[in-house]
C-alpha cells in the first residue's frame, strides 16, 4: 500500500482543514479517523484521504500519487493561517483480521477493517481488497475516483461517511449540496455482474450501441461500474464482456 502522511499542525490547523474538506475534522479529534475529500470550486473531486487526530494537529493519509499535489494545494490555501505542513515518516498498515494495538477502524465500512499508523512491520493478512470493494461498491483513488471528473455523491461518499452536510462551508460545498437535494441522481457507481473480463475504464454499451457507463474494478464475476441509470437494460457489453446491472438497493 503506497501511502504518504502529511502533518497539519499549528494553532489554526482545525479551522484551516474544516474550511476546505468535505467531512467534519473534529470527528478525528482525540485520535479518531475520518475519510474526506478535497474538491474544486465546481464540486468535482480532486483527492480523497483519511484525517487522523494527533496531539497538536492532524495527520493526512493520502495515496502517494496524490500527496505532492495535495500538499501544494493545501499550501495555496494556507495564506496567513497559523498552519504548518510537513511530511511524516511513518508506516501505514491495514487489515481485516485481529487489530493490533493502536489501530483505528476504517471509517468507510466495517468490512474494510482497521488502519494502523506508526513504526514496526505488520504483515499483510492476505485480504482481497478488490473483492471487498466490489462487494460494497467502495471507490478507489485514481480508479473510480477520478480527479477533475468525479462527483463525490455519484461515487457514494455520503453512504461511506466521507461527507458531512451539517459542518458548514467548504470548497465545492454549494454544488455538492445542490446535487444532494435533487430528486434523484441520474448516474453513479453501482455493482454489476460481469461475464468475461474487460480492462479498467472500458465503456459499457447498450444493445443499440449507445454508451451506458464505464466498467472499473472487477472481482469474482462482478464489478464496479459508473452507470447512467436511465440507460440500464438488457444486452449491455463492455468490450467482449457481458454486463448485467445488479438491483439498486
Amino acid at each position: 500500500m503506497d501511502r504518504r502522511l502529511i502533518a497539519v499542525t499549528g494553532a489554526d490547523a482545525a479551522d484551516f482543514l474544516q474550511g476546505l474538506v468535505t467531512n467534519d475534522v473534529h470527528r478525528a479529534d482525540g485520535g479518531g479517523l475520518v475519510w474526506s475529500a478535497l474538491l474544486t470550486a465546481q464540486g468535482k473531486y480532486l483527492a480523497d484521504f483519511f484525517i487522523l487526530g494527533r496531539e497538536g494537529g492532524y495527520w493526512i493519509d493520502a495515496a502517494a500519487a496524490q500527496a505532492e499535489d495535495l500538499t501544494r494545494r493545501l499550501g495555496m490555501y494556507r495564506l496567513r493561517a497559523a498552519v504548518d505542513l510537513a511530511p511524516v515518516e511513518a508506516r501505514v498498515a491495514r487489515g481485516t483480521g485481529p487489530a493490533p494495538d493502536g489501530a483505528v477502524a476504517d471509517p468507510r465500512h466495517p468490512a474494510l477493517g482497521w488502519r494502523h499508523y506508526g513504526g514496526g512491520v505488520l504483515e499483510d493478512d492476505g485480504t482481497d481488497w478488490d473483492a471487498i470493494r466490489v462487494e460494497h461498491v467502495i471507490p478507489e483513488t485514481g480508479i473510480e475516483l477520478i480527479p477533475n471528473e468525479s462527483f463525490i455523491l455519484e461515487a457514494g461518499l455520503e453512504r461511506l461517511h466521507g461527507v458531512d452536510f451539517r459542518k458548514g462551508c467548504y470548497v465545492g460545498q454549494e454544488v455538492t449540496a445542490r446535487m444532494r437535494h435533487k430528486t434523484e441522481l441520474r448516474k453513479g457507481l453501482m455493482q454489476v455482474r460481469v461475464e468475461g473480463e474487460a480492462p479498467l475504464g472500458t465503456p459499457i454499451l447498450m444493445a443499440d450501441g449507445r454508451e451506458a457507463g464505464t466498467l472499473y474494478t472487477q472481482s469474482g464475476g462482478r464489478g464496479i461500474a459508473q452507470m447512467r441509470f436511465d440507460r440500464i437494460g438488457p444486452g449491455m457489453k463492455a468490450g467482449d464482456a457481458v454486463v448485467t446491472a445488479e438491483p439498486r438497493g
